[in-house]
């Protein structure tokens, strides 16, 4: 009894497992997003901006920069991080707009 029990939960998670390794190409296109090279670059450039703002914080925090330092490295990187902000907001409206004028027949 014991081992068709185990048997009933191997082939229950063979089965769970293999479930996207069954799954045909054509399934699977409604979950593809094709993403626009410009706005990954852009929201890869957003996310290092903001890792930068994050270590520029920590390194005042520890005493590596001074408050005056800190205050004009700070408001660079921020400056940079909108102008990268407006770079994103403005690549996704095109992009949203080029997806819409595809849609329509």
């Amino acid at each position: 009894m014991e081992i068709a029990a185990a048997l009933i939960v191997v082939a229950a998670v063979v089965w769970f497992v293999s479930v996207p390794l069954r799954r045909q190409r054509g399934d699977t296109h409604a979950e593809v997003r094709l993403e626009n090279p410009l706005v990954a670059e852009l929201e890869a450039r957003k996310e290092a901006k903001y890792r930068e703002i994050r270590d520029a914080e920590l390194d005042r925090e520890q005493g590596k920069l001074s408050q005056a330092d800190w205050s004009r490295q700070d408001a660079e990187l921020r400056h940079e991080a909108i102008e990268i902000l407006k770079q994103l907001d403005q690549a996704k409206a095109e992009a949203g707009s080029r997806g819409q004028a595809d849609s329509v027949p």
